[in-house]
């Protein structure tokens, strides 16, 4: 069953995000997973706080999206991220076929 990362961020600094966004992006391919949400733009329909920015990446599975994030590729990323961004992190489970 898919699973997903839904990341929720406020830029800090421009140039260690590009960095961070980059080497994020290397990682994950690596591990099966690919964006369906980058960014774009968002728009608070019902509650708040208005939304900051969204990425939305699926993996094939939890257990795939557990090893990205705890490798050594993503690791080097997350070096840049304390620099790049301020953010809130989940992990979900896709719902199961119909």
């Amino acid at each position: 069953m898919a699973a997903y990362v839904i990341s929720e961020v406020e830029v800090r600094d421009i140039e260690a995000m590009e960095r961070y966004r980059t080497r994020a992006a290397g990682s994950i391919a690596q591990y099966g997973g690919r964006y369906l949400v980058r960014g774009g733009a968002a728009e608070t329909v019902e509650g708040g706080p208005p939304a900051n920015t969204l990425i939305i990446v699926e993996f094939p599975s939890m257990a795939r999206l557990r090893e990205w994030y705890a490798s050594a590729e993503y690791a080097k990323a997350l070096g840049e991220r304390w620099k790049a961004l301020d953010r809130r992190l989940i992990f979900v489970e896709g719902a199961a076929p119909a």
